[in-house]
């Protein structure tokens, strides 16, 4: 059969039956273009060749010729094929290239052209690429899989490539930061008592991760992009920090309760005000603290390295997607109005529950009522129809608190009092007024035809030329204005406060400006209404970042939801999350984790985001009897979708050769030692 050489040349043909002891020979040209890169500075390719191929290798000016038995000469030609297809390309050939190129075509598993021309990133006239067809199925497993952990010894390319896909990831926006961890267990993670400022303790560790990131992006860019929080490096005990003090509310569909109570399976609200499950809970200890206030007065506690989803305005006007920062990045940053942040999309969704009074009159007492016992409750207005509400002035003959039956009189109370009576708010006057509990925590129809009552007794919709219009609402109580902010918030608006203080035989006054999101109508009162739209509505309820102050020290939590977006409800219906959602994670040593931290850790993976976990678990380092969560978690995970353990070897040592020799020369030691060990049961401690 007749074959043709890489440089064109065909070579003699040789029998499919011919003897194992016939000659062969192959005679072809190397393209000058290619001959330098082929051979090698002072031919040390060519040597190499030599030295690892069957056939005789013969060069003589740009002529190539093979001599060997058929086989090994059609063995050699297609190293020199795949070798002059790479140099043709413009890469650099070198004598791994020429070692890889012959071990790749020897196990007959793929094209070493094909593995080696694979680019991941380039920066400055350096390209990044697998250089074994282990390698490759490893990047190839991070673009089909959403978890993937590169196993392997020291040398393998386990973090790099990594490192690699994550850059390239970035810059082809398929996510918004790159995370990138490492765990500090020689210091037992009580980086605290080491000299120097935290970036001094912190560097030793994760300088592996920073010379990577050196390599794949310009120098003068790296400390802009870790400032806007693009790319972040932390060891993994910091990672785990996102959290709130165990006593901040979060709300769930009952109601407000405290983080801390919250278990695996219970159900908080979401961005959209729908119930999402709890999937994690992760005592933090104790922890830095600061209150984040926005700009309407609603304020929460979280630690620094608390995540929330925030945007800009130059960011909105660019059509930018809402960024992730951590608490700590924002602090000494918040000029007027800079990071606003998310609203509820939709009304909080709590369960229908009945009611002794129907809410909208409910609102009208509240508003304008008179509640103090004395008489029969009823309210002031200039209005003489209510919709939905029947209306009986007072002075009329049908008054229903007395009737007539069977000769007796039987006094009847009026069911409005009952109503009141039982709510405990019969006596209460305008500075102690409220909102049941009943009335808040119930369905959205519920709340919102409460606060219309509100509004349409004793609100007002103010507008301004050029400017949206607001609602204002005064009260004398405290509490009343606290339960109508949460009413407001409740169904995606806001409430700003004011106060205005009074004489001294007087209560102080409390105006809210109120901004109710497009489609939910504050007023019944037709003149109200047209009063409202005519100057425009509202306009969109907005909530901007106001400050950002420190708040103690405090035992601290984290949980971690099922919700798309993974933000959840906190005090002051504020949105904020604590899991990672669009990005790039990568924990490199990963072998020097406890199961707890690598489950810890991989639960913090959110939507559209990947995760590469890497580590050696011939290398650990953890203290004695401690399990290492990287030797474990195949055991745990084998068989769920979507996550794959690429096994890299010493062929895949991409340093000094020596390394892979030092590699296969431990490995051999340690299973002679582990043949001459006793079986477990007779010895001695637990091996890591």
């Amino acid at each position: 059969m007749a074959g043709t050489a890489p440089g064109g040349a065909a070579r003699p043909d040789v029998p499919d039956d011919a003897p194992a002891t016939s000659v062969a020979q192959s005679r072809f040209p190397i393209p000058d273009t290619a001959a330098l890169s082929l051979l090698g500075s002072r031919d040390e390719n060519l040597r190499v060749a030599e030295e690892l191929l069957a056939a005789d290798v013969h060069v003589r000016g740009n002529e190539v010729t093979l001599t060997g038995t058929p086989a090994d000469v059609a063995f050699a030609e297609r190293v020199f094929t795949d070798l002059a297809q790479l140099a043709g390309g413009g890469q650099q050939v070198g004598p791994d290239t020429v070692r890889r190129t012959i071990g790749m075509l020897s196990s007959g598993d793929a094209s070493p052209a094909e593995v080696l021309s694979l680019n991941i990133v380039s920066r400055r006239g350096k390209t990044i690429r697998p250089k074994t067809l282990n390698q490759k199925r490893y990047v190839d497993a991070i673009d089909k899989h959403t978890v993937v952990f590169g196993i392997g010894p020291a040398g393998t390319g386990k973090t790099y490539l990594a490192m690699a896909k994550a850059v390239q990831a970035l810059q082809a926006k398929q996510v918004t930061r790159i995370v990138l961890t490492r765990p500090a267990v020689e210091a037992g993670e009580r980086l605290g008592f080491l000299p120097g400022t935290l970036n001094d303790k912190i560097d030793p560790y994760l300088r592996p991760l920073y010379d990577a990131l050196h390599d794949m992006i310009e120098a003068e860019s790296i400390p802009r992009l870790m400032q806007a929080g693009t790319i972040e490096i932390a060891p993994l005990a910091y990672m785990r920090g996102r959290a709130q003090p165990v006593t901040t509310p979060v709300l769930t569909p009952e109601g407000f309760r405290p983080i801390g109570r919250l278990r695996v399976g219970d159900l908080v609200l979401g961005s959209h005000g729908e119930p999402t499950p709890v999937l994690g809970v992760y005592p933090q200890g104790e922890k830095d603290i600061y209150r984040l206030t926005a700009g309407d007065g609603s304020s929460t506690l979280c630690c620094g390295d608390h995540l929330w989803t925030v945007r800009t305005a130059s960011g909105k006007r660019r059509g930018k997607p809402w960024r992730v920062l951590e608490t700590k990045q924002m602090i000494g940053k918040l000029r007027a109005r800079r990071y606003e942040l998310p609203m509820l999309s939709g009304p909080a969704c709590h369960p229908a529950r009945p009611v002794p009074m129907d809410p909208y009159a409910l609102g009208l007492v509240l508003g304008e009522g008179c509640l103090t016992g004395s008489t029969t409750p009823g309210f002031t207005t200039h209005d003489p129809e209510l919709p939905g509400i029947r209306v009986r002035h007072r002075g009329g003959n049908d008054a229903p608190d007395q009737n007539a039956e069977a000769g007796n009189v039987i006094t009847l109370e009026n069911p409005v009092t009952d109503a009141l009576r039982e709510l405990e708010l019969l006596g209460t006057r305008s500075n102690t007024k409220f909102v049941p509990e009943c009335y808040l925590s119930n369905s959205a129809e519920v709340r919102h035809a409460l606060l219309q009552g509100l509004l349409d007794a004793d609100g007002e919709p103010v507008g301004h030329r050029g400017r949206t219009c607001r609602i204002q609402y005064t009260t004398t109580s405290q509490r009343l204005r606290d339960d109508i902010v949460g009413l407001v918030q409740s169904l995606g608006g806001t409430a700003t406060e004011r106060s205005r203080r009074a004489a001294e035989d007087q209560h102080d006054a409390y105006v809210l400006d109120i901004r109710l999101p497009e489609g939910t109508e504050p007023f019944r009162l037709a003149r109200k209404q047209e009063s409202y739209h005519a100057a425009g509505g509202s306009g969109r309820p907005t909530r901007f970042i106001d400050r950002i102050e420190p708040a103690g020290r405090a035992e601290a939590v984290c949980i971690q939801v099922a919700a798309a977006d993974s933000l959840y409800v906190t005090e002051g219906h504020l949105l904020t999350h604590n899991t990672l959602n669009d990005a790039f994670i990568i924990l490199d040593e990963a072998q020097n984790t406890t199961p707890e931290q690598m489950k810890m850790f991989l639960t913090r993976l959110g939507f559209g985001a990947k995760i590469v976990v890497t580590g050696d678990v011939t290398q650990v380092d953890l203290p004695s009897g401690q399990r290492s969560g990287l030797r474990v978690v195949r055991e745990i995970l084998e068989g769920v979708d979507d996550l794959h353990f690429a096994e890299l070897t010493s062929q895949d040592v991409v340093r000094h050769k020596l390394v892979g020799d030092i590699v296969d020369a431990y490995e051999k030691w340690q299973a002679a030692h582990d043949a001459q060990e006793p079986p477990s049961g007779g010895r001695k401690g637990t091996r890591r």
